[in-house]
C-alpha cells in the first residue's frame, strides 16, 4: 500500500510531488521524527533517497499533502 501511494504521487499526472511531504522516524531528532519534502526525494527499490541518505520505507510514519493537510498514509 505504501509503495503504491508513493508511485501514484511520483508518476500520476494529477499529482505533484512538491505538494507532499513525508514524516520519517529519525532517532535523535525532536520527537524522533523528521519532515522531508517529497520534491527532494527519489525512490530506489524499498528506499527513499534524500540527497545521499537512503531511508528504508518502513521508517515512513506519514505522507501528507502540504497544501490541504490531507493524510494519505499513516503508520
Amino acid at each position: 500500500m505504501l509503495k503504491e501511494i508513493l508511485n501514484k504521487i511520483f508518476w500520476h499526472p494529477n499529482y505533484k510531488k512538491e505538494d507532499f511531504e513525508v514524516v520519517i522516524l529519525h532517532r535523535g531528532a525532536e520527537g524522533n521524527k523528521k519532515v522531508i519534502p517529497l520534491e527532494d526525494v527519489e525512490i530506489e527499490g524499498n528506499y527513499l533517497v534524500y540527497f545521499d541518505t537512503h531511508i528504508p520505507l518502513h521508517r515512513i510514519l506519514e505522507i501528507r499533502n502540504k497544501k490541504t493537510g490531507e493524510i494519505l498514509y499513516k503508520k
